[in-house]
């Protein structure tokens, strides 16, 4: 059976747009509230991005948000929200009906920009492409919501998350890793691999957790390279990501199966080849640091053993 998993547009915002969520970051969100709203202040809040979505609702805004896209599915409450389409196919007519004073989407598409705009709606366009991208929109949309404070409260946090994980690795070897975002699943051998260039931001991941990308120094963010390709790299450790819900019925063993073909392969050889498919892969959101974290520790198995 095949499959064909399209996590490149879900990681970078073709269909998904999205990163802190911090377990204590979110839950004081929810407890304290929005700060009180001042004049000026969006009191209804449409966000196309889930990282956005997930941003708002850490700053305590999530009760001002009135409308999401349909793959703004965290945290749980965002599920309640009017849905008003994909990032790539809005509804005008549900969004318009809200009566929105701020419409949050990612950039990069200037067709929906110009939309917008001649529907007179507020705009702000958020870039989540890179870590500061994140961390910037995080500090912006608390100025907007008035919850400045608290923003840079959490910046502060992810900013230390982030330094205790290079700390934690920084005289450790870094390992050969590829990262896998898209791959023909299911078909007992490798084939149509995408996987991360060093113009991405999963490429920043794999430094922040500790670990080189085999695919070397390539100005194309999501290179296909064939099995012959991943040979000649030989990747110490292999990183597939496979979104839950585009498995198609394959388990983990039927998906990490198609690397036996490969035995050549250090990470092959050496059992390190690791599906990983947590929601915070996949949104370059407030939730990133998660995802260093998680690398880090299958960069570094060792770190599991330090008390």
């Amino acid at each position: 059976m095949r499959v064909l998993l399209v996590a490149a547009g879900l990681l970078l915002v073709a269909a998904l747009g999205g990163l802190v969520f911090l377990g204590r970051a979110d839950s004081e969100g929810e407890r304290a509230g929005p700060e009180l709203a001042e004049a000026g202040q969006p009191q209804r809040i449409v966000s196309l991005s889930p990282s956005a979505t997930e941003i708002l609702f850490a700053l305590g805004l999530g009760d001002r948000v009135v409308g999401v896209s349909r793959y703004c599915r965290y945290p749980a409450e965002a599920r309640s929200k009017a849905q008003v389409g994909g990032y790539l196919d809005p509804s005008y007519e549900a969004i318009v009906a809200l009566r929105p004073d701020l419409v949050v989407l990612r950039g990069g598409n200037p067709k929906f920009v110009n939309s917008f705009r001649e529907l007179g709606l507020n705009l702000l366009e958020v870039n989540h492409d890179s870590v500061e991208g994140i961390l910037d929109s995080m500090i912006e949309l608390g100025r907007r919501g008035g919850a400045e404070e608290r923003a840079r409260r959490l910046v502060d946090d992810l900013q230390a998350q982030m330094h205790r994980i290079t700390q934690q690795t920084a005289r450790l070897p870094r390992p050969r890793v590829i990262v896998v975002v898209e791959r023909t699943l299911g078909a007992g051998k490798i084939q149509n691999v995408y996987v991360t260039g060093s113009n991405s931001f999963m490429n920043r991941m794999i430094l922040l957790a500790g670990g080189k990308n085999a695919c070397g120094d390539v100005s194309v963010g999501f290179p296909v390279v064939s099995g012959e390709g991943i040979i000649r790299m030989n990747p110490e450790v292999i990183i597939d990501l496979v979104a839950r819900d585009l498995r198609g019925g394959l388990s983990a063993d039927e998906i990490l199966s198609d690397w036996r073909q490969l035995p050549e392969v250090e990470a092959v050889k050496s059992g390190r080849v690791h599906l990983v498919d947590d929601d915070f892969a996949f949104i370059p959101g407030p939730r990133f640091v998660q995802l260093v974290e998680k690398l880090a520790g299958l960069f570094h198995p060792e770190l599991k053993r330090q008390p």
